[in-house]
């Protein structure tokens, strides 16, 4: 298959920041005062976090809602230390960019999170172009991003491929045309990511390294 441009995300994809996330949104949650488990965030997580808040706390109104989306938005802000690549990912993108490929990084994350992610790659060398809250309205699963990042690789969808580790990654791309490459890194399991469209799973970047010639 050709591939001219691969998307990736970025979130517990690239960068091991999902349990950050988890652990944000719980103490949000408990300064909106609701508690929230673990486990049903982490199934949320990936999501439009308007989508998220609905799924773990049920219909509020919109002042809870900013609420609670400003609360996490600060306490993740003040774990920025704690963000770090996942071994191999910036040589996974170099690897890629270095055959000619247009690497795009398909994030809704808002554009101050993205700096910070951006920066524990260090990698901004191999990517061709980026996502960010500001290009869409509503975020994964819906296909909004992807299609922003498939206009900025200058790529048809039949000739991309979508890196992700949510299940929502895989039907965003599976909704935008986008073949799908699972990654376990963020804590969901290869059946779930296959039954959601991954044509491929692997546990992480170095993996997916490892086996780049055979997926591309």
């Amino acid at each position: 298959m050709t591939v001219s441009a691969v998307l990736f995300d970025v979130d517990g994809t690239l960068v091991d920041s999902n349990y950050l996330h988890v652990d944000a949104w719980q103490r949000a949650f408990r300064e909106v005062d609701f508690d929230a488990d673990a486990w049903r965030i982490h199934r949320a997580i990936g999501q439009d976090s308007a989508r998220l808040l609905r799924d773990v706390a049920g219909e509020r109104d919109d002042d809870w809602m900013e609420r609670a989306k400003d609360a996490h938005a600060r306490l993740y802000r003040e774990q920025a230390g704690r963000l770090r690549a996942f071994a191999s990912a910036p040589e996974l993108l170099r690897a890629i960019a270095g055959r000619g490929i247009n690497v795009v990084l398909a994030t809704s994350a808002p554009e101050d999170e993205l700096a910070m992610l951006r920066e524990a790659i260090d990698a901004d060398d191999a990517v061709h172009a980026a996502t960010s809250a500001d290009d869409v309205d509503s975020a994964k699963p819906d296909p909004g991003i992807l299609n922003v990042a498939l206009e900025r690789a200058g790529s048809p969808a039949a000739d991309a491929l979508m890196v992700g580790d949510s299940v929502w990654d895989m039907v965003a791309a599976g909704r935008a045309g986008v073949r799908t490459v699972g990654l376990r890194s963020g804590g969901v399991s290869e059946g779930e990511l296959r039954e959601a469209g991954a044509i491929e799973v692997f546990d992480d970047p170095a993996a997916l390294l490892a086996a780049l010639d055979r997926v591309l």
